[in-house]
């Protein structure tokens, strides 16, 4: 009597195809915004310096606060990783607690690249994905370079994922239309 346990048809080796992260030019306004927030306050720190006869340098001090936030934002981008393997797509996230999530590429249903301009400009581009997994519905890497060899490498191991587990997607169409 066959179980539910036995192993899927000569599993071959799981093989990294792609790993990146996301881009730090995804937060360009942020940045920009950083740079002149350091920049309106290293003017205020002058001008009180100035009116005060150099007691206002301590302002100065207040420049940590647009680095901080520049710091911080880089190294969240900088600690999300992706990986692309021949089975599934693994992101890892976190910078003192990590975690990591994987989708299995069977449970993939559709992807879409999407270039927008500012990022096509800078050759980057985002992948989104529709799955069936219950708690990865909707997965997206965001400004990654080489976006469109990206989403070549995940259509193909997608497609041989689904051929060696032997799955296929169903569409199934919500109308109620006879077979006549």
């Amino acid at each position: 009597m066959p179980t539910d346990d036995t192993p899927i048809a000569s599993a071959p080796a799981e093989t990294v195809l792609w790993s990146g992260h996301t881009s730090q030019w995804v937060h360009f306004w942020y940045y920009l915004f950083c740079v002149v927030l350091a920049a309106g306050i290293a003017v205020a720190a002058t001008m009180v310096g100035l009116a005060t006869a150099g007691v206002g340098a301590l302002g100065y001090l207040a420049l940590l606060i647009p680095l901080v936030m520049w710091l911080i934002r880089w190294w969240i981008t900088k600690c999300t990783t992706y990986e692309l393997t021949s089975q599934r797509l693994r992101i890892r996230t976190g910078i003192l607690n990590k975690k990591v999530d994987e989708l299995e590429l069977f449970r993939v249903k559709d992807y879409s690249m999407e270039q927008p301009f500012l990022l096509r400009l800078v050759g980057l581009g985002n992948v989104s994905m529709v799955s069936s997994d219950a708690s990865h519905p909707n997965v997206a890497l965001r400004a990654i370079p080489g976006v469109e060899d990206v989403r070549e490498k995940l259509r193909t191991a997608v497609q041989a994922e689904r051929d060696r587990r032997r799955v296929r997607e169903l569409d199934v169409d919500g109308s109620s239309e006879s077979l006549s």
